[in-house]
Formats: structure tokens, sequence, C-alpha cells
């Protein structure tokens, strides 16, 4: 069976191994050539003459199997070198030609091949999926081959020689699976859900948002979403209407990600619009920032410095925003404008004392919301805005959550025009306020696809985001049924020890998936263990920089709080949950250190602050959370036991068990060179 005819997204050649290797090298060489999206370098056109000639000597004893070259692994954004199906079984090759060593970056990125086929390619997910390096100049390094639970492989490192045996050898371990068909197995589909940071990239860089998301039958996804947002903004153009639209969703869903897909569709599709994304979360802004400049230096080849200049008009701390047009009176140049996190806005009393501090204006009154409708108000045609809501996510003094929006609509924009998901009745929203009453009298839409319901941040477990609301709210037998029956495949463990929790969290990634400690900003008393929250972290480096750097959440050293890592995420998290919340009887006891003790938090709104704080910090893990509960110190009063003794229990009482000390030593294989 001849398949070297892929679509071209997949592969850039394919064929049954006995045809390929009857195939002459310069045939080969001419389908990789003529499917290669740029000039032809010499040093790529060496490579693949090299991997094309050892490939064709080596793999000589086969007599059955497929082989593609440059397999695209659309997540990444990039393509394997050589994918080869035998007997069933998948083997992701990456080779390094010429090299002398299997470095860390080389196993790292084939591991990563091999598990974005194992979590996102649909025809993958149920196959053993074998990781292998070639370094042509290196040593051969056997070993025991080691299976993952998930039967993804610890990469094989080879040099080339014997490449068949090892293929077969391999192969012999899974007798009786049943065959791959390769054009049923590339047509199987593609569901990536990418980080936030992995999808701002591909999008930057001119990817379409359906080569990035999920595309699940039955899911109410970013399409439909951001379907339901273009007509809206298309109508205010043909009428000449002011609109402000509110997006819902639950932690995780993806509002970041439909926002930053408006924003750069726009700007793509209409130069005389403008459109930005702006958001009040430094440490996103930062991030977001950094990354895209990072990537588009490796891609372009072009300064970094340059880059960043760059990308500070795709994406906008919403505090210089306003700040500029507290100075200016003009309109902006932007007729759509994306508010991310909108509930996080600040009420008249925050932005007030911000405005006398900062630029000596003793009579702002206005609330942060009126400010920023009144300056989109300031064109004399049409504009929209849209708010991206999270639900219970307010977790800063002064942060006015969604009301605030329709009270200054009410009270001074009364000719805009409101859309609204089918959601905000729901207390996660509405603040105790009974929004139907807010909104009678203003010109106002229902719209039920302006709410993301199914969270996409972690592939492994969607109703992660209820198991949290129920934990938070002290619901431990609703919480316990949610993880028992649709938390399967997502571990979450608890542990009294931090050396067990630092641990499970290094003995669990693989390739380059990224691990790292948070607690609450309130959680003071964890300094005697060497966690600091007082010590915020450089966002950046954080989450972007490499294990080889101190400052990276790879260090298990500087935790992240709510307001590091809010719109972020992690594959794999440790929560430090410290007595700032604790239980007390049947119900959560909220408080505060101050000086040298802990004091009660008895303001409602403060409560809810650090409710959200924790619902932040367990919904940040895309694949699994060790929950750290100290122990306590029965000799210092700031650290009793019965202060912690009480988290872990409920913890137990909704469903998570404690991490025991054979888990966190073993039971899976130990990445190699981590």
């Amino acid at each position: 069976m001849d398949t070297r005819s892929p679509r071209l997204s997949q592969a850039y050649y394919c064929a049954d191994i006995a045809d390929f290797l009857r195939e002459k090298p310069q045939t080969v060489l001419g389908h990789l050539a003529e499917h290669h999206p740029h000039d032809l370098e010499p040093a790529q056109r060496l490579a693949w003459q090299d991997q094309i000639a050892l490939l064709q000597h080596e793999l000589q004893p086969l007599n059955r199997g497929w082989i593609a070259f440059e397999f695209a692994i659309p997540r990444m954004g990039k393509r394997a070198d050589i994918v080869v199906i035998l007997d069933g079984v998948i083997f992701v090759i990456e080779f390094k030609v010429g090299a002398e060593a299997f470095t860390a970056s080389a196993i790292e990125q084939v591991w990563d091949y091999a598990l974005d086929l194992k979590n996102f390619h649909v025809g993958s997910h149920n196959r053993p999926i074998v990781p292998v390096i070639v370094a042509t100049d290196a040593k051969s390094r056997p070993g025991q081959l080691s299976f993952w639970p998930d039967e993804v492989a610890s990469p094989v490192l080879v040099n080339g020689q014997g490449l068949a045996g090892t293929i077969r050898q391999t192969a012999a371990q899974y007798p009786g699976l049943p065959a791959l068909e390769p054009s049923t197995w590339m047509a199987s589909g593609y569901k990536p859900t990418p980080t936030i940071v992995q999808a701002a990239q591909a999008l930057y860089s001119s990817h379409r948002v359906e080569e990035i998301t999920r595309s699940d039958a039955g899911t109410k996804n970013l399409g439909i979403t951001n379907a339901c947002l273009v007509e809206i903004i298309e109508a205010s153009k043909r009428d000449g209407r002011k609109t402000i639209c509110f997006v819902t969703g639950v932690p995780g869903a993806g509002k970041t990600l439909a926002g930053l897909h408006l924003v750069t569709q726009r700007t793509r599709a209409h130069e005389d619009e403008h459109a930005v994304f702006l958001s009040g979360n430094g440490p996103l802004v930062d991030v977001l920032r950094e990354a895209l400049a990072r990537d588009e230096r490796e891609r372009l080849d072009v300064a970094i410095g340059d880059s960043r200049r760059k990308v500070k008009s795709f994406v906008q701390n919403i505090h210089h925003f306003r700040d500029h047009y507290l100075q200016h009176e003009n309109a902006p140049v932007e007729r759509v404008v994306v508010f991310d996190e909108a509930q996080r806005a600040w009420n008249s009393s925050k932005i007030g004392r911000a405005m006398r501090e900062k630029h000596g204006l003793r009579d702002f009154g206005q609330s942060e919301p009126e400010f920023l409708i009144s300056v989109m108000d300031r064109h004399a045609g049409w504009c929209v805005i849209v708010c991206l809501v999270g639900g219970g996510q307010e977790i800063n003094d002064g942060e006015a959550g969604l009301t605030e929006w329709f009270d200054a609509v009410r009270s001074k924009f009364r000719d805009w025009r409101i859309h609204v998901s089918d959601q905000l009745d729901k207390p996660e929203y509405n603040w105790g306020r009974d929004l139907s009453r807010v909104l009678s009298g203003l010109d106002y839409r229902v719209q039920p696809d302006l709410h993301l319901a199914v969270a996409v941040r972690s592939f492994r477990a969607e109703a992660l985001s209820d198991f949290v609301n129920e934990v938070v709210a002290g619901h431990p037998k609703a919480a316990k049924a949610i993880f028992e029956q649709k938390l399967a495949n997502y571990p979450v463990f608890m542990t009294r020890d931090l050396h067990t929790a630092r641990s499970w969290l290094k003995s669990k990634a693989r390739g380059s998936e990224r691990f790292g400690l948070v607690a609450s900003s309130g959680a003071q008393r964890l300094k005697p263990y060497g966690l600091n929250v007082k010590q915020r972290v450089e966002a950046p480096h954080w989450f972007l920089d490499s294990k080889a750097d101190v400052r990276s959440s790879f260090y298990l050293e500087d935790p992240a709080t709510e307001f590091d890592i809010q719109g972020l995420e992690l594959d794999w998290v440790g929560v430090c949950w410290d007595a700032d919340l604790r239980r007390l009887g049947t119900g959560w006891s909220f408080h505060k250190f101050q000086g040298s003790r802990w004091n009660k938090v008895k303001d409602a709104m403060r409560r809810a602050y650090l409710a959200n704080a924790y619902r932040v910090l367990l919904t940040r893990a895309r694949q699994g959370m060790v929950i750290y509960v100290p122990s306590g110190d029965g000799d210092d009063p700031t650290r009793q036991p019965e202060f912690y003794d009480g988290i872990a229990d409920y913890l137990g009482e909704c469903g998570i068990a404690t991490l025991d000390d054979d888990v966190a030593k073993g039971v899976l294989p130990v990445p190699l060179l981590s």
C-alpha cells in the first residue's frame, strides 16, 4: 500500500516501509523538498539525506510496517522527524545527525512529541508509543525499556545501528495488538488543549484557533462563542452602535484564549478596526508578552528587544491603558477592546485611592468600569467592548465584580446595547444581587453562546472546576461524588510532608511538562518550611525559564500566589495549604496573619476573596496535583497541629487520598536526565 499522498498538514512523505526501502533516495528527498514551506537550506538537505540513507540501510530487516517523514505535531507547531508504525506500536524518532551525546533538550523534545500524540491524537490514545533519539555519533545506551502507566515509554537512546532490531523487539512486547491502518490513523482527529502561552504563540504567529483547540462533538467550544462575538461586532458596525458583551465561563474554559483569538482575528481581517487585549493581571501580561517575544525571536531570528516592543500593541496592561486616556481626551485607535477578567475591575473607592496617590486627583468619582466605558464612548461611531468574566475569581480588595459594569451603563451609558450570557443569575457572578432587576430598563440581549461551559485547561479533567467549587463551598459529600465519578484520570493526592510533595511532582513530569508550588498570598506561616509568599516571583522567569534556572517553577523553591498564577497554568501543581483557611467543625474558618498572630476575618467580602484565592490555586493544574498540608508544630502558637489536622481530615472526606512514601519514591519511572 502506497500512502505517499497524505494531506500536506500531516507528513511530507509517508509509505509502507517495503515501498520506502525500494525508493530511490533522491525521490524521497524530492517529496520532502516539495512540501517544505521555505527555501531548502543546505543543512536541512544534508540532514534529510543522512536520515534517508541510514533508515534505508537499518530498516532492511523489516518486511512490514509504515514510515512517515516530517509528521506534524500541531499543538506544538512542529514536526517529528520520523514516525514508524509496526504491529500496532507507534515509534516517534528524532534524529540528531552528527551529535555525539544525548542531550536533555533532545530527550525532552522527543518525549513531548510522544506525549502530544498520546494525549491529543485520537488514533494514538490507546496505543503504546515509543520515543526514540538517534544521535548518529553517540554511543547507544541500551537499557530496560520502561513504559509508564499510559503506555508511553521513556525515550530510547541509540545511534541508529540495529534500529530495526530495537523496533521489532519493542513491538514484540505487545503481541496481538490490532493493526493500525495508517490513513485511518492519520485521519482520526487531533484534539489539543494548549496552555494559554502555547495558544497565544500560535495565534500570534498566524495559526487558526481551529488548529490548536479541541472540537469535541457536543462541547460548547470556542468556535461557537467566537462566532457569536463576530456577529455582534458586525451588527454594531452595520448599525453604528456601541455595544458591550459579557463572556462568562468556568475556570479553565478558555476565556482568555477566546479573547486573544478575537483580537488576532479582527486585527488581521480588518486593519481599520484595530483591536487590543487588555488585562489588569500583571503577571499574565508579562508572561504572555515575554513568551510571544521569545517565540518570535526564535521563529524569525530577530532581536529580542524589537520583538518585545512589537508585542506591546497586542497585549496591554489595562491600568496603563486607563492612565493614558486619563491624560488624553481623544478616542482610542481601537474599535474593539477585550477586557480580561473584567470582574476584577476596581470599584470607585479603590480607584479613587489610586488616583489620589498616583495622579493627585481628589475627586475622581468613578469606578474603573465607568471610566473604561467612558473612554470607548468617545468614539463618534460604533465600538465594542468584550468583557471576559470568571465566576468566583475576585481575589483582591476593591475588585468590583460584574454588577459594577451594569451600574455604570445604567447611570451614564444607557444608549449602549448589552449582550450577556445566560449564566449571570448564578451566585458566582451576581454577588447576591438580582441581575434581572439590575438590567431592568436597559437595552440588553441574553446570548447562551456567550458562556463557555466546559473546562479545557485540563484535558484529563473537565469536571475539575465542579469538584473544586464543592470543596471550597464546604460540601464534602458532593465533592467526593464528583471526584470518584469524574476524576478517575486526574490524580489528586494529599501529603503532610513537603519533601514528599516535591518528589511526587518531579516523578510525574515528562518532557517539558511544567510543575511548581503555589500558595495563598495569606499563607505567611509556611515560612518555617522555606516557603515565603512575601517574596514575589518574577512571573516570566517562573513560568517560562528552563529547569536550569533557579528562578523557574521547576526548582520548587518559590511558591506562586493566586495573584501570580491566575489566568495561567502548569501541568503539575503542588498546592501548599496554610492555616489562613482552616476547618472548624463543619465549616471554614477564615484568618489573616498580622504581626505575630492569626486574626479572624469577619468581613464577608474578605472571606469571599480568601475562598476565591484557594479556588484559583486548586484549578491551575492541567494534569494533576498534590496538596501539601503541614503537620504543624505544638511549640509554635501560630502553627498548632489542630490548625492543619482539620484541613487534612476534610480533604480526606472529599475523596483525596494521602500520598505515601512508596508512591512518591517510584511507582512511576523517573524521567531521564531530569
